[in-house]
């Protein structure tokens, strides 16, 4: 339960600019402060909550910041709460679903706000902190959670890390580590390298590697980290933090923003409902949120109405657990043996023949919210995301209950957004800069709509088994495009194991992809107009370059591979794709075809008309086409 909420600052958001019908709106910072009785069932399965230490009331305290921006006149705003998890301490909403920039954790500014999409709907926006260890610098988001003790002595356990070198950060030359060291001995620790997931790790010498301090180790002079090479250290490390508060801390925020008599000064006015969204680990996080019981707070209240988890695949968080590492994601490459990617993986109830478990995402207790799944082409090929909507090996479709909807966006990368560039970085192929967040904002509107009024959102739309379009990697039909690499395979889902001392399972869950056309670009899913009406062959894979390692699937990046441009250049080429030339007439020919498409996404509800718009301006504009 909450006790305080402290409001420490009130004050104009970009200088009182209006949004739309909403009108101006406010930044509110403040402290919550709660505690919760681990006696509760609603808090019973928080990990090492018994080993917490308690309050004289013998209640487990936390404490987060909570950010919020809701409008000046709460009597022009929607009284709905848009609830953003945080990613890695970071507030991803703004540089996402409004095309805002990217990084801007402390928005005040219009420009900070992209097309303003949720302050123009009249959303009172949230953010707060889950994750005790996300980084606080530049107004990131953290909880203050307790660590547990066993009878007031430190617990200590080993662990293990893994670190890459030049793929999701730059080139290492420190290793930052998740828990505090019980000791700086090295002979206690081992450091090994290897390049490949399935490699014979070997260790690295004690003269090639040292503690910086209990939090951190390096590289000595002299010893290089390998671009791609995976680094994995095995430590003892004390003090785990009672980490699962952040889901107890998350319900008791919301819930008392919602319910709470005094709640109104925070924000502004009366609630009547609450949406939730999160992107990538945030998705996962509220996976997890559904799953693990916390849409219900301890009174037995659904906390989150509407849940919208984009690009979390069938993932989980690695963070109710002791010692638990929650920044981590598996690939194909990468983070291989942590606790993430967990049965039942689907919101339909089915039975398991690889652990003889049966059950389902949802609760079915009362909890669940109206949940809306979005996943890019990526999601399919590195996170396992044809499990939300097959049994467990692949062998047929399965139906969604009724609260429950799933889209994919074809021919989008992991992180695909506006703004994005072509930049290869350590990739073979070109990155896919294609962004979905029009269908992202049109299936926010659909999920309002079914929470406020009952209108259900447009059926799920995700290749299947029944049309053809649900495939193994090597079925796919993806044309011989000179010059490209072509992945063949999927990053492997397996149960989980020992997570400090991993082996590869032969169980494996089968995890299918989208059929392609014969430009490469997926036939299924929602194909907005980059997709459907051409001018490059947009993927959710890429292949990393030398000098890292060779045939590795290059994390969560895709690729694009732009069409050549008339008959000449394709047959010069040697390219099997009809050039842009051949397949439009002129730049009116172009933009009717467009128009089609975003008539008939409109028509379905998953386009908004002001991206309609969008799309039909950069059509006229577009040079490519030009006879």
């Amino acid at each position: 339960m909450l006790l305080t909420f402290e409001i420490e600052k009130v004050e104009p958001l970009a200088d009182g600019a209006p949004f739309g019908d909403a009108g101006a709106y406010e930044r509110v910072i403040a402290t919550a402060r709660g505690e919760v009785d681990p006696a509760s069932p609603a808090n019973r399965g928080i990990a090492l909550i018994d080993k917490a230490p308690r309050n004289a009331a013998g209640r487990v305290e936390y404490a987060t910041i909570v950010f919020i921006l809701r409008p000046k006149d709460s009597a022009r705003g929607n009284g709905r709460i848009l609830y953003e998890v945080n990613n890695r301490g970071r507030k991803m909403l703004f540089g996402n679903i409004a095309d805002g920039p990217q990084g801007v954790n402390d928005p005040k500014t219009l420009a900070d706000l992209g097309n303003a999409f949720p302050l123009r709907r009249g959303y009172t926006i949230v953010w707060s902190g889950w994750d005790p260890d996300a980084p606080r610098a530049n107004m990131g988001l953290a909880l203050t959670a307790p660590v547990a003790t066993d009878n007031g002595q430190p617990i200590v356990q080993t662990v293990r890390e893994e670190w890459v070198s030049g793929t999701r950060v730059g080139i290492l030359e420190t290793f930052k580590l998740s828990h505090e060291a019980a000791t700086l001995e090295q002979p206690r620790a081992r450091l090994t390298v290897r390049e490949r997931a399935d490699d014979e790790p070997r260790e690295l010498p004690l003269n090639q590697w040292s503690f910086v301090d209990s939090r951190s180790i390096r590289l000595r002079e002299g010893t290089q980290a390998k671009p791609g090479f995976l680094y994995e250290f095995h430590y003892e490390a004390k003090n785990p933090k009672v980490q699962g508060l952040g889901f107890a801390a998350t319900r008791d925020v919301v819930s008392w923003l919602r319910h709470a008599p005094d709640a109104v000064k925070a924000t502004g006015g009366p609630i009547t409902h609450a949406l939730a969204i999160g992107f990538s680990q945030a998705g996962r996080y509220l996976r997890n949120h559904i799953s693990e019981g916390f849409n219900r707070d301890e009174q037995g209240r659904r906390v989150f109405d509407g849940i919208h988890s984009h690009i979390a695949g069938v993932g989980r968080v690695f963070f109710n657990t002791p010692f638990a590492q929650p920044a981590r994601t598996n690939t194909q490459h990468e983070d291989h043996g942590f606790p993430e990617n967990e049965f039942p993986f689907s919101t339909a109830t089915l039975d398991d023949p690889l652990t003889g478990r049966s059950g389902s995402l949802f609760r079915g207790d009362g909890s669940d919210p109206l949940l809306i799944e979005t996943n890019t082409s990526t999601e399919y090929w590195q996170k396992g995301a044809s499990l939300l909507h097959t049994d467990p090996l692949g062998t047929r479709d399965v139906a969604l209950p009724e609260n429950s909807r799933v889209y994919m966006i074809a021919g989008t990368q992991h992180g695909g957004r506006a703004g994005a560039t072509t930049d290869p970085g350590p990739n073979i192929n070109p990155r896919n800069p294609h962004n979905p967040m029009p269908a992202i904002r049109a299936l926010l509107v659909a999920l309002d709509e079914w929470v406020v009024s009952g209108k259900a959102p447009p059926p799920s739309r995700v290749p299947t088994l029944a049309a053809g379009t649900l495939v193994e990697p090597d079925r796919t039909g993806f044309p011989a495009v000179p010059g490209a690499a072509i992945v063949r395979t999927t990053n492997a889902v397996s149960p989980p194991g020992d997570w400090v001392k991993p082996v590869a399972s032969a169980k494996v869950y089968r995890t299918l992809v989208c059929k392609v056309d014969g430009d490469g670009n997926e036939v299924a899913g929602i194909r907005l107009p980059d997709i459907a009406v051409p001018l490059a062959t947009y993927t959710g894979w890429n292949e990393y370059k030398p000098p890292y390692p060779k045939g590795e699937i290059a994390d969560r990046d895709g690729s694009c591979l732009p069409l050549p441009l008339d008959k000449a250049a394709r047959e010069a080429a040697g390219d099997p794709r009809p050039s842009i030339a051949e397949r439009y007439r002129d730049g009116a020919d172009y933009v009717a075809k467009v128009q089609a498409v975003v008539t008939a996404l409109m028509a379905d509800r998953l386009l908004l008309a002001e991206d309609a718009e969008r799309y039909l301006d950069r059509a006229r504009r577009e040079p490519r086409v030009a006879p």
